[in-house]
């Protein structure tokens, strides 16, 4: 299973950017994927993740409001959308998944949930 993200880079605080995860070599039909970012020093933590089996949705508190996770089952895709974004959103974005139908809302968060992770993506706001 490989998990390519996509779409990071530098916006001035307020601005928007979307990121995409595109997923390949996953034979399982459903899967929770997720969205997890980590700053310099600190803890990874979930941001939002989305069920493929139901299209269930969560998110942080940090970002409700602000970011959307959606997916393109066609194309095997997740995408972020963030707007007005903050310099507390500046980390690095991972990409991650596990089959599952759902992502639960005790779980999606967990970095230990997931068993497929991409590379990361830099996100950084000023």
């Amino acid at each position: 299973v490989q998990l390519v993200e996509s779409g990071g880079g530098s916006v001035q605080a307020g601005g928007s950017l979307r990121l995409s995860c595109g997923a390949s070599g996953y034979t399982y039909r459903s899967k929770c994927m997720g969205w997890l970012r980590q700053a310099p020093g600190k803890e990874r933590e979930g941001v939002a993740a989305i069920g493929t089996g139901g299209g269930s949705t969560y998110y942080a508190d940090s970002v409700k409001g602000r970011f959307t996770i959606s997916q393109d089952n066609a194309k095997n895709t997740v995408y972020l959308q963030m707007n007005s974004l903050k310099p507390e959103d500046s980390a690095m974005y991972y990409c991650a998944a596990r089959p599952s139908y759902d992502c639960y809302s005790g779980s999606w968060s967990s970095v230990g949930w997931y068993n497929y992770w991409g590379q990361g993506t830099q996100v950084t706001v000023s």
